[in-house]
């Protein structure tokens, strides 16, 4: 819910979703990716330290941030964590000296930001589970992209390449246009993907779009189609603000629609050497 309060020492009332958000978004997507690039290219290497990290994220999964103590000394929030030590000690951050009222606005924040990032990561383990080949994560995959891909029957980031003078579906493709491709219409998507991306996109609180991201989430990872984890984050961030949730929608539904040109092996990040710390548990209780 969109608050109204008042910034320290400045009279001007001021709504919190008004305040350094492109920052706050920013912080958000960055906390995602310092732990997924850290922990992705370990896992797909089955580093011993890597996978036990991902076995404890994924079990958290439809876990409130820091409401369970298991959830205490995860990597997501620890990354969350030292991002904010890093404002502070710049300068850049919010003052720790604050009203109480101002204090509350803080907090308030520091928990949509907390939501959003253990939200985006445990979805991003559960979704690279058990997959060694693929990253699961990957740049300029957004929901609306993944889910579309999904709903046309398809498996992966590529389609097979067509044959000189063909689109990439077979048939012949017209010269004169200069195409390569045929669209395929969004009236072909299967009903039943298309069904649960809208429950997705009408989810009336943070709960239940959690639960309804999980389940696209299984779909998604058993066609080994990725998401852009460090994005979602960020809308995760910003889907709980009323002022900005419809932004967030359209987002979905706009990416949803858009053409997309045929995804390469150059368009994936290759995460393999990101460095991994030593495991957040013992390995033998690691998991797959």
């Amino acid at each position: 819910m969109t608050t109204t309060t008042k910034r320290p020492n400045d009279n001007k009332a001021v709504r919190d979703d008004d305040v350094d958000e492109p920052f706050r978004n920013s912080l958000v997507r960055k906390a995602a990716l310092r732990t997924i690039t850290r922990l992705q290219g370990g896992y797909r290497k089955d580093n011993p330290a890597a996978v036990a990290a991902v076995a404890r994220l994924r079990r958290e999964a439809g876990r409130e941030a820091h409401a369970s103590p298991t959830s205490w000394g995860l990597a997501d929030l620890e990354a969350l964590t030292e991002l904010r030590e890093e404002e502070w000690r710049e300068g850049s951050g919010p003052s720790r000296y604050l009203s109480s009222k101002a204090r509350r606005w803080h907090e308030l924040r520091e928990e949509r930001e907390d939501r959003a990032v253990h939200l985006a990561v445990t979805l991003w383990a559960l979704h690279q589970q058990s997959l060694r080949d693929e990253p699961m994560h990957v740049p300029d995959w957004p929901l609306g992209r993944g889910v579309r891909r999904l709903a046309h029957g398809k498996t992966g980031t590529q389609d097979p390449k067509p044959q000189s003078g063909e689109h990439a579906d077979g048939e012949p493709s017209d010269a004169s246009s200069g195409e390569g491709r045929k669209a395929e219409p969004v009236e072909d998507v299967s009903p039943t993907v298309r069904k649960r991306f809208v429950r997705i996109g009408t989810s009336a609180d943070f709960d239940t779009l959690g639960r309804r991201l999980r389940e696209m989430v299984l779909l998604l990872r058993n066609a080994h189609i990725p998401l852009d984890y460090g994005l979602l984050a960020e809308q995760l961030y910003r889907w709980q603000d009323e002022a900005t949730q419809s932004d967030v929608r359209r987002s979905w539904g706009r990416d949803f629609h858009r053409l997309y040109g045929r995804a390469t092996p150059d368009d994936e990040q290759d995460t393999s050497t990101a460095p991994v710390s030593a495991p957040d548990q013992p390995v033998d209780d690691a998991g797959d």
